[in-house]
């Protein structure tokens, strides 16, 4: 059987209180025990020297009776022995008392009069009583009866006291350590539940959240914001960010999968219908035919080129890495720039900066970035505009840049150019065979290198990329120790 958390600390609560109440428990007994007795020996031994004082000042038998029958502590009765242990005299008190040995004391007849846990405790005042003329008697009526003895000159003065009331008190208080014990681990059990269930509640509701959730699978719940900011609200506020995230996250799927549904659609319908065409009219003249196959086989080249995009998305969400090899990326971009010089069209392509700048990459992705950005900048640009390339270093990044004087990217469109098959309304107007894919490509091979691609772009007056990453570490060079001569 597996207890919730709730009842875990409640029991943790408990047990920790209980064993701290019994220690403290314990504590205070032996110091209330061993104070009492302390304080009853010490009252025992002043009263019996007071006597023994006041009986050798006296040498008459009426005056040394008269001194033992004298009024002393509360519970303390005083007889006199001679030296064959005969009584002589004897206070009134002491008559309740039981039959004593006047002789001194032996260890064995000096037991202590509480147990070994008040013997944990220090003596009352710093200081202990003298012990080895202390005694312990049990009368008949199982009372304990504390004696002292104090030797004079042929005669012993004996001191007794009742241990009834001492007792009985400590007793009590032995009996309430373990309830007082017991009743905190309960107090202290109930209270830690109803304070765990209580702030435990974030919790409770972060899980029938997740419930919720798993039963209609979609991500429109949210936690309650709890009413402190503790490390449990912020478990809750972070919960509700990461449905967010998967919520934008599922959303993005949703629209990727309609996007790639739509954007397949069209080759395929395309394709199917020219073969269809061609399978139902077998005499078709050879210049349509040719056409028909001409368009299929287009169609199936775009088609291709979309699949081979997104299974290049997916490796790049998947968090394949690309292979990474010290290169140049001016020898990059001035291959990807030449290769671009056939297709200008009168439109000017100047290199404004080039410098030297190396990097850890693959060069066949990192052309396919370049190419991707000069011909999106084709082919929004007219022509007679023009386009720009650049590489600098900036600390330890190398700062790529191409820019145009095209039609340019809407600011409402600016947010969303990097989503994929997301195309703007002139883009979709001059280039109706993209997929959308390109910028989507060119982030993620970007986000594979560790850098980041940005894009800033006003309405015709043209548009620029910014591309940077991190430049290739170089390894200190190591000198060589000179030889001995």
């Amino acid at each position: 059987m597996t207890l919730s958390l709730r009842t875990r600390l409640g029991l943790w609560y408990g047990g920790l209180t209980g064993i701290v109440v019994l220690l403290v428990g314990l504590f205070t007994y032996a110091i209330h025990a061993r104070g009492q007795y302390d304080v009853l020996d010490e009252t025992l031994q002043q009263a019996v020297n007071h006597v023994a004082g006041e009986y050798q000042a006296e040498t008459t038998d009426p005056g040394r009776q008269a001194v033992v029958s004298a009024p002393l502590a509360a519970g303390v009765g005083v007889r006199v022995y001679d030296d064959v242990g005969q009584l002589r005299f004897e206070s009134p008190y002491a008559q309740f008392a039981p039959t004593v040995s006047p002789l001194p004391l032996s260890s064995g007849q000096r037991p202590l009069p509480y147990d070994f846990i008040a013997r944990l405790a220090l003596p009352m005042h710093g200081r202990d009583v003298a012990q080895e003329a202390l005694g312990l008697v049990v009368a008949q009526d199982r009372v304990r009866w504390r004696v002292y003895v104090q030797p004079l000159s042929g005669e012993f003065v004996v001191g007794l006291a009742s241990l009834s009331q001492v007792d009985a008190s400590v007793d009590d208080f032995r009996g309430l350590v373990p309830l007082l014990a017991v009743s905190g681990a309960l107090i202290a059990m109930v209270a830690g539940w109803l304070l765990a269930g209580r702030a435990l509640r974030p919790v409770a509701d972060v899980t029938a959240t997740a419930e919720r959730i798993a039963g209609s699978a979609t991500f429109e719940d949210r936690v309650p914001p709890p009413a402190h900011q503790d490390e449990l609200g912020r478990l809750a506020a972070t919960f509700n960010d990461m449905l967010d995230s998967l919520q934008e996250s599922y959303r993005k799927q949703q629209r990727f999968v309609a996007d790639v549904s739509h954007e397949l659609r069209a080759p395929l319908t395309a394709i199917q219908a020219n073969l269809e065409l061609l399978e139902r009219v077998r005499d078709m003249p050879e210049g349509e035919r040719a056409i028909a196959v001409t368009e299929a086989s287009r169609e199936a080249q775009r088609l291709a080129r979309m699949v081979a995009d997104m299974l290049l998305l997916a490796r790049a969400d998947a968090g394949v890495p690309v292979r990474r090899q010290p290169l140049a990326l001016n020898d990059v971009v001035l291959l990807s720039v030449e290769e671009l010089r056939a297709v200008l069209n009168g439109r000017r392509l100047e290199v404004e900066a080039l410098e030297t700048a190396r990097i850890d990459g693959d060069a066949d992705r990192l052309k396919q970035l370049l190419v991707i950005l000069l011909d999106n900048a084709l082919k929004y640009t007219p022509a007679t505009g023009r386009l720009g390339v650049s590489l600098r270093r900036q600390g330890q990044m190398a700062i790529l840049s191409v820019k145009d004087t095209g039609v340019g990217i809407a600011s409402n469109d600016l947010p969303h150019v990097f989503d994929r098959f997301y195309r703007a309304d002139p883009a979709r107007a001059r280039d109706p065979g993209g997929s959308g894919l390109g910028l989507a490509i060119a982030r993620a091979i970007t986000s594979q290198h560790g850098g980041d691609i940005s894009i800033s772009s006003r309405p015709a007056e043209g548009t620029t990329v910014t591309v940077r990453l991190p430049l290739a570490q170089v390894a200190p060079r190591r000198t060589r120790p000179a030889a001995a001569a």
